[in-house]
C-alpha cells in the first residue's frame, strides 16, 4: 500500500486515482472528514484495507457487519470502504442502510466480531466518517484510533486473499423485534417523533406504533437534503421545533434523534427541554426501583444529582464519574458492570438486563415510554419536576491552543488539588474532593462543583459549573474556577459566559 497523500487537486487525473486523506480526520473516538475536500473515495478504499489490516494484526476473525446512515454519498463512501476491507481478506456483512445502533445490534445478531459504520452522525451534509470497534459492546478509543491512523498513513495496508462480500437481509427487523419485544403500552401516550428527515426516520415512527405510542410527526419523511434543520437533538433549532410541535398538538412530551440515531433528546409536556444529565437522573431513578444496589456512570459534566439525589440514595444506587466521550463511557460501564451510563451529550449506554451497552437512542426511547407506562399519574414534567432542583452554567469553552491545553490543564490540576490538600475553602465551602478522572471536577460538602477539562475535539477547555444551593453559589463557584484558570496566561476568552 503506497502512503496517502493530504491533498490532492478535485477534478484531476488524481484525484480518482491517488488515496487522499487528511490526517486531521483521525478524531478520539471515531474517523471524521469533509467529503470530498478532505478524503477522496481512493482515500476511503485506503482506510478500508487498513481497518482490516488492523483487525489482522489484532488475531480476530476476519469478519465485519458494515452499514451506512441516510446521505445521498454514504453508498458510495461504504462502497469504497467494502473494497478495502475485502482487499484485506476481511469476510464483508453489509447490513444496508443503518442508524449506528444498528450496526453495533449486528454485531450480537449476526455473531461477528467487528463494525464499521459510515456515518456523519449529527454534523450537516459534507461531512462523512466511520464509527467502527472490534470489541462489543465497545467502539475505537484513543489507543485503537492512533494505531489505525498509523497502519493508514504510513501505508502499512497489506493486501490478503480471502476477502468476500454479503448482502444481509432482515437486520432492520430483528434490531426492531429486539428493541420492542412484546411490550405494549398500558396506558394512552402520545409523543412528538423528531427525527429531522434523518436515517431514523425510517425506524422512530415504526417502533412507537408497534408499542401502542400514538405519535406526532415531526418531519419523519426520509430526505437526504434536510430541508428543514440538521438533526441534532443538542442544537436549539431542533429544540425549539420539537417544544412548539409539543404546545401545537398536546403531546405527553417529544423525542427527538440525531443523524444516526445514537442520541435522544427530550422536551416536556411543558416545552421545556430537559437536558440528558437530567432525563438519566429520572431513567436511574425508575430504574433503582427495579434494579436496588445498582451502579450508574455519569460523565464529569453531569449533574452531582446521580451521587447526591435522595431517591437513588435510597435504594443503594451508585454514582460513577467518568470521562466525557462515547468510548470511555461504554468501556466504563462494561469494566465495572454498571447497569447504565450517561452522558450530558445525549448518548445513553444502557447495559444488560436493559440494552446490550452501546449508546441506543431507540433504546433509550422505548425505556422511556416503559417508565411512562409504569408511571401512570405522572407527566414528564411532573418527573422533572420531582427532581431536587439545582442551578448549572452551560458549557463554557475559553480559548487553549491543541498544542498547549493538555500543558495548561495538566498544571490548572494540579493547582486544585493543592487547594484541596491545603484545606482551603471554595465559594465559601470546604472541598469534599477533586476527581481527577477527566481534567479536575471539585466537589464541595453539599455536592456542588467545577469541572475544568480539554476539549478533545476542539482548542479549548471546557468548564461547567453547578450548585444544589443557588444561582449566586453557582456564579461563586465559576469565579473560583475561573480565577485558578486565569493564572495560565495561554488560555484566551470564553465562548460564551454567565
Amino acid at each position: 500500500m503506497t502512503k496517502p497523500v493530504a491533498e490532492v487537486t478535485p477534478n484531476t487525473w488524481s484525484f480518482l486515482r491517488d488515496a487522499m486523506i487528511r490526517p486531521t480526520g483521525f478524531r478520539e473516538y471515531d474517523a471524521r472528514w469533509k467529503y470530498p475536500e478532505e478524503i477522496n473515495l481512493p482515500g476511503m478504499t485506503a482506510l478500508g484495507l487498513g481497518l482490516g489490516t488492523q483487525i489482522h494484526r489484532r488475531g480476530i476473525a476476519p469478519v465485519i457487519a458494515v452499514g451506512n446512515d441516510y446521505r445521498d454519498y454514504s453508498l458510495s463512501i461504504k462502497n469504497a470502504l467494502i473494497l478495502g476491507l475485502m482487499q484485506a481478506g476481511i469476510q464483508v456483512k453489509d447490513i444496508g442502510p443503518a442508524l449506528s445502533p444498528m450496526a453495533y445490534f449486528a454485531q450480537f445478531h449476526l455473531d461477528v466480531p467487528a463494525v464499521a459504520m459510515v456515518t456523519a452522525s449529527h454534523n450537516p451534509n459534507g461531512w462523512t466518517g466511520v464509527k467502527m470497534g472490534f470489541d462489543r459492546p465497545l467502539t475505537h478509543g484513543p489507543d485503537e484510533m492512533a494505531e489505525l491512523r498509523d497502519i493508514v498513513l504510513n501505508g502499512e495496508g497489506l493486501a490478503r486473499p480471502g476477502g468476500s462480500y454479503e448482502f444481509v437481509d432482515g437486520v432492520k427487523e430483528a434490531y426492531i423485534d429486539d428493541l420492542v419485544g412484546d411490550f405494549r403500552m398500558s396506558r394512552p401516550l402520545k409523543v412528538v417523533c423528531a427525527t429531522g428527515n434523518g436515517t431514523a426516520s425510517a425506524f422512530a415512527p415504526e417502533i412507537f406504533a408497534r408499542m401502542g405510542v400514538e405519535i406526532v410527526p415531526s418531519h419523519n419523511e426520509l430526505d437526504y437534503t434536510f430541508p428543514h434543520y440538521n438533526p441534532n437533538p443538542e442544537a436549539m433549532e431542533m429544540l425549539h421545533d420539537m417544544a412548539d410541535t409539543v404546545k401545537a398538538s398536546g403531546a405527553d412530551f417529544a423525542l427527538g434523534f440525531d443523524g444516526d440515531g445514537d442520541r435522544c433528546g427530550v422536551v416536556d409536556d411543558e416545552g421545556e427541554e430537559i437536558f440528558a444529565d437530567k432525563v438519566g437522573v429520572i431513567m436511574a431513578r425508575d430504574l433503582s426501583k427495579l434494579y436496588p444496589g445498582s451502579t450508574f456512570v455519569a460523565d464529569v459534566k453531569s449533574t452531582g444529582l446521580f451521587a447526591a439525589d435522595p431517591e437513588l440514595k435510597k435504594h443503594g444506587a451508585k454514582a460513577d464519574y467518568w470521562k466525557t466521550g462515547h468510548s470511555h463511557m461504554k468501556r466504563r460501564v462494561k469494566e465495572i458492570g454498571a447497569l447504565a451510563g450517561f452522558e450530558k451529550s445525549g448518548h445513553y449506554f444502557l447495559a444488560e438486563p436493559i440494552g446490550r451497552g452501546y449508546d441506543c437512542g431507540m433504546r433509550v426511547a422505548v425505556e422511556i415510554c416503559k417508565l411512562m407506562d409504569r408511571n401512570p399519574d405522572m407527566s414528564m414534567s411532573d418527573l422533572r419536576k420531582a427532581l431536587p432542583r439545582t442551578w448549572s452554567t452551560p458549557t463554557m469553552s475559553p480559548y487553549a491552543a491543541d498544542t498547549e491545553k493538555y500543558a495548561i490543564l495538566k498544571r490548572l490540576v494540579e493547582k486544585l488539588v493543592a487547594k484541596h490538600a491545603a484545606g482551603d475553602s471554595f465559594a465559601g465551602r470546604a472541598i469534599k474532593e477533586v476527581v481527577t478522572v477527566n481534567g479536575a471536577r471539585v466537589i464541595l460538602d453539599n455536592g456542588s462543583w467545577g469541572l475544568v477539562r480539554a476539549s478533545s475535539n476542539t482548542p479549548n477547555l471546557v468548564v461547567v459549573c453547578e450548585s444544589s444551593e443557588s444561582e449566586d453559589e453557582m456564579r461563586a463557584i465559576f469565579a473560583e474556577i475561573d480565577a485558578v484558570i486565569r493564572t495560565e496566561p495561554g488560555v484566551g476568552d470564553y465562548d460564551q459566559t454567565i
